[in-house]
Formats: structure tokens, C-alpha cells, sequence
């Protein structure tokens, strides 16, 4: 019992209480949505969601997390599983509106791209912090974005134009901070132009399309303008204090769609208010601050591409996902994290923190 106090209260404490103030943010609107649907199973599923993530994140801080940075071939195993389930999801993943996102696992789902965006985040640190000092070589970006290639193309095809942001964007925040040079950052953005223009061209559905050309040129506000039309309507409708949990009336009448995932800060604004959305934005903040102060006070380049590209993957959903509702961002189904429904998304998040809490614990 000593060992387990002296470990925990070498915890970030601050950071693990800021994040279950979001948790109960994200409760409250789920609630809220329940309430309207009469249904309050999500609300359940959620909340064992979120104490079985927070045991695991307690667990997780106990296990050194050298182990993961020493074992080349442990790293190797848990990305060829991920690569495995995501191509699984085309075979025994049930087609939900077009889409294989989830294995159905009793009355519980399991989204793989959250496992993967942890190993992936794992290995691209320890790939770089192998080979910080070359970073000069246009090889080494080249071979890590073959590891990022195959995760990718199996996200593109299931089809999830979101989750294929996410891990762009996390690669390449991880080259920026191993160091990459500004000749190389050009010619990654003349290759993405060109693939956007393939993609955009060849590869994307007519309704991922309808979303972007919606989002440029709202012409349909009964079609593909219709989801974020609703949310700017329940944003504005809280105005300063909100009007209450369980009363937005988006909400309660059913205008919000996906009120519980998607379009979750919708209903947060709506009943909240303002007030309500910064002190979200507060305290997401402080999260953020306290996993990118690991990387000023720990030497270890894995620890600090680690919690950096943590910190990335929280940044670039948040934003994207507050972009998709106030309408400055096309919808491509990005969650809120630690606030929206999803247990894949929760737990797979307490994982990372705790493996961010086994780099503050071993300071």
C-alpha cells in the first residue's frame, strides 16, 4: 500500500481532475439527449465507459513505460493486430449507412482506429527518437509515412474521411516537432495537395462530397446544409447561462442530429451558454498545458513526441469537432474527445493518459 501512494501522488492530479470535469460535461449532455429519446441506456454505457478508462489509466501509470519504448518487436505485434482489425471491419464489421466503423461486440461496439492511434503514436516516437539527429534525411519521413500508409488506406476505404485527418495530422505534427526541414514540409504539402485532388477526383463517395460542397456553398438547407444550420441555431439559442440541462429545446424536440456524438458541443452550448463553453475551453486548455509540459521537463525524446503527439491528437479533434459545429469546418465525424459517446474513443484516450502519468510518475 505504500508503494501504491507514493506512486499516486506522484500523479498529475491537476490534469486527471481536469479531464473528469470534461467526462461530466459530456454526461451531462449525453443525459440530456436521453431524456429526449426517453432512453437512457447511452447514459449508462457511458458512465462504465468512463470508470473502466479510469482504472486503466490508473493501471497503465503503474507499468513503466520503457517497456513500450524498448520492445521494437511488442511495438511491431500491436500494429500489424490494428492493421488486422481494420481490415477486418470489411468482413465482419455490420454495414451501418453505408459504413463498416465497428465490430459489434454484444450490445457494445469496438471501433479500431482508437487502438491504432495510440500503437501508432507509440511507434512514430520511438521511430524518431531513434533518429532525431538525422532528421536531415528525407528517408526517414518517407519510412515513416509507410507505416502510416496502410492504417490510412484502411480507414479511407471503410469509408472515414475524419479518422484518415487525424492520423495525417498527427504524423505530421510528430515531424514537425522531430525536427523536419522546411524543404522537406513543402514538398509534403505539394504531395497532399496532389492526393487531395486524387482523391477528391477518383476516390470520395457523393455524400462525402455533398458534405464539402455544402459546407462551401450552403445552397440545400433542407439537405446537406441541414446538420449545421441545427447546431449554429442551438449554439446562438444558449446565449450566455444557457437555457438549462435537459432544455434546449434542439435538443428536446429532435432538430440536433447526432446530438450525443457529432454534434455533442451543440447541445453543451445550447443548454449552457456561453459560460458553460469556456469554461470547457478552460479546462481543455489545461489539459493540453499539463501534457505539453512533459516535454519541456523530461529529456527523453520519446517522452516528449509521445505526450506531444497526444497533446495533437486532442487539439486537432477538438477543433475540428467545434469547427464542424459552429459551420467553419466541413462534417467528417470527428468526436469531442473525452466528452462525446463512444467508449473506443474514452477508454482508448485514459490509455494514452496513462501512459502519460508512467512518464510523470518516473520523472
Amino acid at each position: 500500500m505504500g508503494i501504491l501512494s507514493s506512486h499516486f501522488k506522484k500523479l498529475d492530479w491537476n490534469l486527471i481532475i481536469s479531464v473528469v470535469l470534461i467526462v461530466f460535461f459530456g454526461l451531462g449532455a449525453i443525459y440530456s439527449t436521453c431524456i429526449a429519446k426517453e432512453d437512457f441506456s447511452n447514459l449508462t454505457k457511458q458512465i462504465v465507459f468512463f470508470v473502466i478508462g479510469f482504472v486503466l489509466m490508473l493501471l497503465i501509470s503503474l507499468f513503466d513505460y520503457r517497456i513500450l519504448k524498448n520492445n521494437s518487436y511488442l511495438i511491431l505485434i500491436l500494429y500489424f493486430v490494428c492493421l488486422l482489425l481494420l481490415a477486418g471491419l470489411h468482413f465482419f464489421a455490420p454495414d451501418i449507412r453505408g459504413t463498416r466503423g465497428w465490430y459489434k461486440i454484444g450490445g457494445f461496439s469496438l471501433d479500431p482506429i482508437e487502438p491504432t492511434k495510440i500503437i501508432l503514436l507509440i511507434l512514430l516516437a520511438k521511430y524518431f527518437s531513434m533518429r532525431h539527429v538525422e532528421m536531415y534525411k528525407f528517408k526517414h519521413i518517407i519510412f515513416s509515412g509507410i507505416y502510416i500508409l496502410f492504417p490510412t488506406l484502411l480507414i479511407f476505404i471503410k469509408p472515414d474521411l475524419g479518422g484518415v485527418m487525424v492520423l495525417v495530422l498527427m504524423w505530421m505534427g510528430v515531424l514537425i516537432i522531430s525536427g523536419i526541414k522546411l524543404r522537406h514540409s513543402i514538398v509534403l504539402f505539394l504531395i497532399f495537395a496532389l492526393l487531395a485532388s486524387f482523391s477528391w477526383l477518383f476516390l470520395l463517395k457523393d455524400y462525402q462530397k455533398d458534405r464539402v460542397i455544402s459546407f462551401v456553398s450552403p445552397y440545400d438547407p433542407l439537405g446537406g446544409s441541414w446538420s449545421q444550420n441545427q447546431t449554429k441555431i442551438a449554439i446562438g439559442s444558449g446565449m450566455i447561462f444557457g437555457q438549462g440541462l435537459g432544455n434546449g429545446s434542439q435538443v428536446q424536440y429532435g432538430f440536433l442530429p447526432e446530438p450525443h456524438t457529432d454534434f455533442i458541443f451543440s447541445v453543451i452550448a445550447e443548454e449552457w451558454g456561453i459560460v458553460g463553453v469556456i469554461v470547457l475551453f478552460l479546462l481543455y486548455l489545461n489539459v493540453v498545458w499539463r501534457i505539453l509540459k512533459i516535454t519541456t521537463d523530461y529529456q527523453s525524446n520519446f517522452t516528449r513526441i509521445f505526450s506531444a503527439g497526444f497533446a495533437i491528437i486532442l487539439i486537432c479533434q477538438f477543433i475540428i469537432n467545434i469547427g464542424m459545429n459552429i459551420g467553419i469546418l466541413p462534417v467528417v465525424g470527428i468526436y469531442l474527445p473525452f466528452v462525446s459517446y463512444g467508449g473506443s474513443g474514452l477508454m482508448a484516450n485514459f490509455i494514452s493518459l496513462g501512459i502519460v502519468q508512467s512518464i510523470k510518475s518516473r520523472k
